[in-house]
């Protein structure tokens, strides 16, 4: 079993709040890790997809109220809305009598609705952890064809852990399938499979460029204002991140479009019918998928507080990722697949438009080296490390 990185920060959660949301797409690992707490705190387990297990709840206080001593997970616990007020009321109750608050860990795949309801309902009360498909920290050795290993198969667990490369495809070729034609339906949305599936595959074919709704929109056969629709669906499910550009400079002309990543690597090769690496490495999307797979280990590694966008102007500056880290640092990041990486003067522009503090390149190899101007080349293990030492 592969210990989870986020594990350390729910335990602690769990420690200072009375409820505590674990969000994530499904088959992420979410029921896994929790189950590990069960046998580890005794805790109560309750899949509200399983009839039997809602049927517990008929009357919840009383249930609740049994369970006092123990720590309550609710698995998909955006299948019974109706639970956050409930828990609100137990948590209050036992704060009014100066008792120790009972404990919940929420499950659920993200949702507007799930978010939404909870925040209202708990403020105050809830924590948030967001659970990730694997990431390099979690798998890889120091040998790069781990690393490889995982950027091909992606961090969905059943998919990285698969016998050889044909199984894993089909898993994530499945796990498509069912998302569009069975997950999304249950959230709400009620969204023709092949529409969304060409969407998404568009997405993955534009893998980290600049979001032309129009062109997407007419590709599609809908508006452009669906194409938001869309979108903001596939971001709330931790399916798709929206990287917003800088905006903080005055009088500089900036690109104002958000870039656009499916955020599992294993799920942009599926999309894309790339079945194995010589595959990914021989097709134009190899660059986007990379910067997609680095970018989404560093914002897992980054501090709490930490914000991240892209740096671009209509005249050529232009920094993949920016990271502004508490209290007063920014750090430029440029992200290479060459280990031989050259830069470009856009982004030594664009590194003094924005007063960078530190000037990194991630790329492919295992070395750290200068580049001049101030500018380290570092593998993406070494920036990992920097990021944790900001802890």
């Amino acid at each position: 079993m592969i210990q989870r990185l986020a594990e350390a920060r729910i335990s602690d959660l769990l420690t200072r709040f009375p409820a505590v949301a674990v969000l994530g797409p499904r088959q992420v690992g979410k029921t896994t890790l929790a189950r590990r707490l069960v046998e580890e705190l005794g805790a109560v387990y309750l899949d509200l997809e399983l009839p039997s297990h809602r049927a517990k709840l008929s009357d919840p206080e009383h249930y609740f109220s049994s369970q006092e001593d123990r720590l309550v997970v609710l698995d998909e616990i955006q299948r019974v809305p109706g639970l956050f007020e409930v828990l609100r009321g137990v948590i209050d109750e036992r704060r009014r009598q100066g008792r120790r608050h009972q404990q919940f860990l929420l499950l659920g795949s993200a949702s507007i609705d799930l978010l939404q309801q909870s925040s209202e309902t708990l403020a105050g009360r809830i924590a948030y952890s967001e659970l990730t498909p694997l990431l390099v920290e979690e798998v890889a050795t120091k040998k790069r064809g781990d690393r490889d290993r995982l950027w091909l198969r992606g961090g969905f667990p059943d998919s990285f852990l698969a016998a050889d490369e044909a199984a894993s495809v089909e898993w994530r070729e499945e796990f498509v399938g069912t998302y569009l034609e069975r997950d999304i339906p249950l959230l709400g949305p009620r969204i023709p499979a092949e529409t969304l599936r060409r969407f998404w595959t568009m997405l993955a074919h534009e893998q980290g460029t600049l979001l032309n709704a129009a062109s997407v929109a007419g590709a599609i056969g809908v508006s452009g204002q669906t194409v938001g629709r869309y979108l903001d669906l596939m971001v709330d499910l931790l399916l798709v991140r929206r990287l917003p550009p800088w905006s903080k400079s005055a009088g500089k002309r900036l690109v104002r479009s958000p870039k656009v990543y499916v955020r599992d690597s294993g799920l942009v090769h599926a999309l894309l019918g790339l079945r194995d690496l010589d595959a990914v490495l021989g097709h134009p999307v190899t660059g986007g998928s990379w910067e997609g797979f680095v970018i989404e280990n560093l914002l897992a590694a980054a501090p709490s507080g930490t914000s991240a966008c892209f740096y671009r102007t209509a005249v050529g500056a232009e920094i993949d990722l920016v990271l502004d880290l508490p209290p007063k640092e920014r750090w430029a990041i440029e992200i290479k697949r060459s280990s031989s990486p050259v830069l470009s003067k856009g982004f030594y522009l664009g590194c003094g438009d924005i007063k960078a503090t530190r000037r990194m390149v991630v790329h492919a190899g295992e070395d750290t080296f200068g580049l001049g101007d101030g500018v380290e080349a570092v593998s993406l293990r070494g920036a990992l490390a920097a990021l944790r030492g900001r802890h």
